[in-house]
């Protein structure tokens, strides 16, 4: 008996401090004071709601990130299709037209054999596909959604972009690991990439932290009665640019570049590590946006929606976040593919010139303002 009582005891002071700090959505707040009523689900379902959490695992946290992954990836091949004349993805549900395809094939790769060919470093080709997504979810700690964020610091925004900056580091490591001259191949053109957008990217977040004079993601939305991508369309010019360089979107799909080193760094691996290493690029994306929204498109602000409550600038932020996706996407369609070369000499001297210029443009609006 003085178990259970130290148990009981225990799960009290655990759910007291979850319900301090609750998700409020009128809509369902009915239904979860009837299920807090419930020994021990009332824990579960507390431990869901309470804000860190609900905004990691569920939105716009892991639960989002897969319906993100789901949707992007159909549209990106739906879209490309169109564009190019074709019918794309139909053969899996058919009359609603292929519309469940990413999810047939993230089954098939979970199903399919992984095969470690001899020559690979085995314990790393193993690992890194796995230890990748910790640069993915990490950021998602520090990029808020209105009332709710996982971690809250006046430096989340330089804290994200240093965690999402490791992502490459990981991507080339896989190639090393493949030891294989495809992947090795791959690996040198992302790292030759990397340094090419990198310092542009940098730059152009600098400037917009220069016109909000803060790092806080909360103080960058609550200035924007202006969106930023009107006070510095520079910046954000060069910060999408940088954005389809770094997800390895066409025109920049250069170390996959299918017809020629055949997916690249990713070129050995199958099956569900397949999967993995193939949602990379989209997960990057998926927190670019994110980021991107943040900075120049007002994050979290829009209409209030009473019923929804908390959840409505979750909600917000999530609707810009696939808009802005989707145009990303739509780049694929229509631009060929640039050379190495081309890339290197237009990360540094078009695209850095734009971001010094962003700069200067920063500069300019804070002295002015300062008058």
């Amino acid at each position: 008996m003085a178990e259970e009582n130290v148990v009981f005891i225990l799960l009290e002071k655990i759910l007291s401090i979850f319900t301090k700090n609750l998700v409020n959505i009128p809509a369902i707040n009915p239904l979860v004071e009837r299920l807090l009523d419930i020994p021990f689900l009332n824990v579960l379902v507390a431990f869901l709601l309470w804000k860190p959490i609900f905004h990691v695992l569920i939105l716009p946290g892991m639960i989002g990130l897969t319906l993100v992954l789901l949707f992007i990836i159909y549209f990106e091949r739906k879209i490309t299709a169109r564009v190019q004349w074709r019918v794309g993805p139909k053969e899996v549900s058919r009359r609603t037209g292929g519309v469940i395809q990413a999810l047939a094939d993230g089954m098939r790769y979970f199903f399919q054999e992984v095969i470690v060919h001899r020559d690979a470093h085995a314990f790393y080709f193993l690992q890194f596909p796995l230890i990748s997504f910790l640069p993915v979810l990490l950021p998602l700690l520090f990029l808020p959604a209105g009332g709710t964020y996982g971690i809250k610091s006046l430096y989340a925004i330089p804290i994200a972009m240093a965690l999402i900056s490791l992502i490459p580091v990981f991507i080339i490591a896989m190639g090393w690991a493949s030891n294989s001259k495809f992947a090795y191949i791959g690996s040198v053109r992302e790292a030759f990439m990397y340094f090419a957008y990198e310092i542009p990217f940098i730059l152009a977040v600098v400037a917009m932290i220069l016109i909000y004079q803060t790092a806080d993601p909360f103080e960058i939305v609550a200035k924007q009665s202006i969106p930023g991508v009107f006070i510095n369309p520079i910046a954000f010019l060069a910060f999408f640019i940088t954005v389809l360089i770094a997800t390895s979107r066409l025109p920049f799909d250069i170390p996959e570049a299918d017809q020629e080193v055949a997916f690249g760094p990713y070129v050995e691996y199958s099956g569900i590590l397949f999967g993995l290493t193939m949602m990379l690029p989209y997960e990057k994306l998926y927190l670019l946006s994110m980021l991107s929204v943040i900075l120049f498109f007002g994050g979290w602000n829009g209409p209030a929606i009473a019923p929804l409550g908390d959840l409505a600038p979750v909600i917000w932020l999530y609707i810009k976040t696939i808009v802005f996706m989707c145009v990303v996407s739509l780049a694929r369609s229509i631009y060929a593919r640039y050379r190495l070369d081309q890339t290197l000499k237009m990360g540094w001297s078009v695209i850095m010139s734009m971001a010094l210029i962003a700069l200067f443009i920063s500069a300019g609006w804070v002295a002015w303002l300062r008058l």
